[in-house]
């Protein structure tokens, strides 16, 4: 073949080869669907500005999961979950107990980025997340409401966030998390996740004249769930 021809016909064979690398990579995956379960448990704090002698507060979460993915490596992930957030007062040394549980339904929608082989994956979601606080029970040793008149409670210590009507029960922020699948069968797997949400949105209210200009929750949850491949 002479040179001439060789310099036009390489960058041809070059073009044609391009729009076959990527239908052929097409073909060799299939986009997966998987609908499951999942729960755990939450552990939960307000960060309030100006800040609170506080815990972390035990709860629990569950709900629904819908997973979607038609590349080798990204999805999209969605939940439908209820839990149970809120705030654990410290009193030290001092023989008082307070806690205020919030419980919300939420509905995060993530980027759900796996790896590993046909039996262990890992991976990674990160997204958005919305919520509606639907339940707000406070819980006491001591009559809270009738604060500060209540004996030997610290004088020096903040109390009016265990009274407060919540001024805004709409939730969002930002959660990420991490965590290993293992598939059992074909159509079947198990996951274990540790997650991290950051509230964005103030319970009370928070103008300058306002006791608090922050009032923002954040929890970490370990979930155990289920999954279901359907397609």
């Amino acid at each position: 073949m002479t040179t001439p021809l060789k310099r036009l016909l390489l960058p041809l064979l070059m073009l044609l080869a391009i729009p076959a690398i990527p239908m052929s990579a097409q073909r060799h995956y299939i986009p997966h669907i998987h609908v499951g379960v999942h729960g755990g448990v939450s552990m939960s704090r307000q960060s309030f500005y100006p800040s609170i002698k506080e815990g972390m507060l035990n709860g629990l979460q569950f709900g629904l999961s819908f997973r979607y993915a038609e590349e080798r490596h990204v999805g999209l992930l969605a939940e439908l979950n209820i839990e149970q957030r809120g705030w654990k007062e410290d009193f030290e040394e001092d023989p008082f107990s307070f806690h205020r549980r919030l419980t919300y339904i939420e509905l995060p929608i993530m980027t759900h980025i796996f790896f590993g082989s046909r039996t262990v994956k890992g991976f990674f979601n990160l997204g958005p997340e919305v919520g509606y606080m639907i339940g707000d029970k406070a819980t006491a040793n001591f009559p809270y409401t009738e604060l500060p008149a209540v004996k030997g409670f610290p004088s020096n210590r903040r109390y009016e966030q265990m009274t407060m009507d919540i001024s805004s029960r709409f939730d969002y922020g930002i959660t990420a998390g991490a965590g290993v699948e293992f598939i059992i069968r074909r159509r079947n797997s198990i996951t274990l996740e540790g997650r991290y949400y950051y509230g964005l949105g103030n319970i009370f209210p928070s103008a300058r004249k306002d006791i608090f200009s922050a009032s923002r929750g954040s929890s970490i949850q370990i979930t155990l769930g289920y999954l279901f491949r359907l397609k």
